[in-house]
């Protein structure tokens, strides 16, 4: 068995090692938050496409096809049941409202689902309770400095390396 970073686990690792292997590991977390945030996001889109469809779908339907729906209907019931021809009208264009007023629910559920879905907010709730763990994480009590590595010591190594 080994860790992330290739050494074997109950050994050794220098701070730098584990420095290395906690942002490689917060790195990759990030990265896959922002990806299921997206993820998410695409989902919520499409829904609110399809209710942006329908509802215009039916605008279309109301818009284009009422006409000839009228008159095709309004004559049809008239040779059927020998009704007044106006009162035969007025029932064709009911049945055009009827159809709409379907697809303009099938919008307003697609609406709903597409507001629901809260794909951004549940990501960031995560990474806040995220950032809320790293921030209660106590450091590990270090041993005390040799006598003749003082302060001073490491001071002057920090410099010198950077």
């Amino acid at each position: 068995m080994s860790a992330p970073d290739g050494s074997p686990v109950g050994a050794e690792r220098s701070v730098g090692q584990l420095f290395a292997s906690a942002t490689a590991e917060m790195s990759a977390l990030v990265h896959d938050e922002i990806a299921l945030a997206k993820a998410q996001l695409k989902q919520d889109v499409k829904r609110g496409a399809a209710s942006g469809g329908a509802m215009s779908l039916a605008g279309l339907i109301l818009v284009f096809s009422l006409p000839m729906l009228n008159f095709a209907l309004a004559y049809g019931i008239h040779t059927w049941s020998k009704w007044n021809l106006a009162l035969c009208f007025l029932l064709s264009f009911a049945a055009n409202v009827l159809v709409a007023l379907v697809l303009v629910l099938i919008g307003v559920v697609f609406a709903k689902k597409a507001k629901k879905g809260r794909g951004p907010q549940k990501v960031a709730a995560s990474m806040k309770e995220t950032a809320g763990v790293l921030q209660k994480a106590k450091p590990h009590p270090r041993p005390a400095l040799p006598e003749n590595r003082g302060p001073e010591a490491i001071e002057a190594v920090a410099r010198s390396s950077s």
